[in-house]
């Protein structure tokens, strides 16, 4: 792969109503680009646009620009299962946009684009069995009228611009520089200052190697540790078929299934037996560390067991190679007050640091804080039911792309592309132009509850946000299970004559 990851804005021809589509895509992500292809693919007379807020494509691989900046899960199952992964499983921003800049490009999608356009409010109207959109055009700040028979909702799930920051009390008596990760700007100058690092998930864990090799030292200040799995950043099953001469096809569909039984199997493990495996993940960052009697307590023993938040990838335990060799300090503890240099914990410690990268996370942002309404009703998302993660009580003509956690987020892109096109396809059979979904007779007494359990997943942006959330039922068709091996046999049998759809 080769070139920059920047496309410039296409211009479209315009038919004679330029903005009525059959589908509206909402993102250009690594979801809404997937989602495009999958609609051009398998439905190639329904027209479509998609809208971007951002300048370009990328999503959140063009928003994070912080050191070092990478994936938190291997490629080859992130990656499309339609475009071969052919670099290393772990890969940059960089290496991710240059790959979705080619499938855009191979599958002329750039046309269908429309960069620069803030989506302000969705409505509904039944009688004509309509989206409008209403969007701002970024520039020139007009206010622009789109409508579609379909809204395919590939927006992501969090808050690109306003990223989380707790309220932490004194932060105005800092006097030395403050950022969140999520705002980094690549300009920073980080050589030779001590740095804090408030946070240990996979941002922290990324950008404290990347730190480590040019400032004066580094400190980890975590309220609770964190589970990371640490190996070589290569696939040797890959590195060998490809030795061997076999096509890349045939290599990224070979190792998307070898991964994906692998993580299967430490899926299941992580529930039936957290303790052994614990012990296996302790021995991978022994041996990466360089280290034998790497010490655990107390700074990497989570409270939790493995999975139940992300399990993320370290390459080469890089993380764990900066504590060994003395560049990482890690305190764990309770922030308890900013101070002019540094921070104050519970217990009384002050870390003094002239630069603090704020790791703490994102605000969960649902639907992209779009308003959105039914027939002049607002939608209050709290109040629908979901239907797998992707439709909502209420709501017609509508998927939402929510991807899985435990494995990789693109792998729902793929199989929801699917759905989608099929449910269109089933829709223009049986001539109707609306699609709901409702509980079924048998479901009027099923256990309503949150959107995720917080036994089965229970990341602090989740936990933060279930209020804004759809609910979910106790049934597997009224959850969003995170269960990509059942659902990989699930979704691509489901019955869409089944009573739970409702059309007209």
């Amino acid at each position: 792969m080769s070139g920059t990851a920047t496309l410039e804005r296409p211009q479209q021809k315009s038919p004679q109503n330029s903005n009525h589509f059959d589908v509206l895509i909402v993102g250009a992500g690594i979801s809404g680009i997937g989602s495009a292809y999958h609609l051009k693919d398998q439905c190639p007379d329904k027209s479509f646009v998609i809208l971007e807020m951002k300048d370009t494509f990328g999503g959140t691989w063009e928003t994070h620009k912080y050191p070092a900046v990478r994936s938190d899960s291997d490629l080859y199952t992130f990656g499309y299962r339609f475009k071969p992964w052919v670099g290393t499983p772990v890969a940059s921003a960089q290496a991710i946009l240059t790959y979705m800049k080619e499938v855009i490009e191979e599958n002329d999608l750039g046309r269908h684009i429309r960069y620069g356009h803030r989506i302000t409010r969705c409505a509904w109207n039944s009688k004509h069995n309509l989206w409008t959109i209403e969007a701002t055009r970024k520039s020139d700040g007009a206010n622009v009228t789109f409508t579609a028979n379909f809204l395919w909702m590939c927006q992501g799930y969090y808050d690109h611009e306003h990223p989380y920051i707790p309220d932490w009390p004194g932060r105005e008596k800092y006097k030395g520089q403050f950022i969140h990760a999520q705002l980094w700007d690549p300009k920073t100058n980080y050589a030779g200052k001590r740095i804090l690092v408030i946070g240990s998930g996979a941002t922290a864990a990324t950008v404290i190697p990347a730190f480590c090799e040019k400032a004066a030292h580094v400190t980890m200040l975590q309220r609770s540790p964190t589970y990371f799995y640490c190996a070589e950043n290569k696939n040797e099953l890959a590195d060998r078929l490809r030795q061997i001469g076999i096509d890349e096809p045939t290599i990224h569909r070979v190792v998307r299934a070898q991964i994906m039984f692998d993580q299967d199997a430490m899926t299941k493990r992580c529930l039936e037996e957290p303790d052994a495996v614990f012990e296996e993940l302790k021995t991978l960052i022994r041996h990466f560390s360089g280290k034998p009697d790497f010490a655990f307590e107390p700074h990497f023993t989570p409270k939790y067991r493995p999975w139940q938040q992300r399990l993320a990838f370290c390459p080469e335990g890089d993380i764990f190679r900066c504590a060994a060799e003395g560049k990482l300090s890690v305190y764990t503890d309770e922030l308890e007050s900013f101070t002019e240099k540094g921070v104050r914990t519970a217990s009384g410690d002050e870390i003094e640091a002239d630069m603090i990268v704020a790791t703490t996370g994102f605000n969960l942002l649902m639907m992209g804080g779009i308003t959105f309404e039914v027939d002049g009703t607002p939608v209050d998302w709290h109040d629908t039911v979901t239907y797998r993660g992707m439709m909502f009580t209420g709501v017609p003509n509508m998927v939402w792309v929510m991807g899985y956690f435990r494995a990789s987020w693109t792998l729902r892109v793929d199989m929801l592309g699917d759905f989608v096109c099929r449910l269109l396809t089933h829709m223009q059979k049986k001539g109707v132009r609306k699609i709901e979904v409702a509980l079924r007779p048998e479901d009027r007494e099923m256990k309503i509850g949150p959107w995720m359990e917080p036994d089965n997943f229970n990341p602090n942006y989740l936990m933060r946000a279930q209020h804004l959330m759809p609910k979910a039922g106790d049934k597997r068709d009224w959850q969003h299970t995170q269960d990509y091996w059942r659902e990989r046999d699930e979704l691509p049998n489901i019955d869409l004559n089944g009573p739970e759809f409702r059309y007209s």
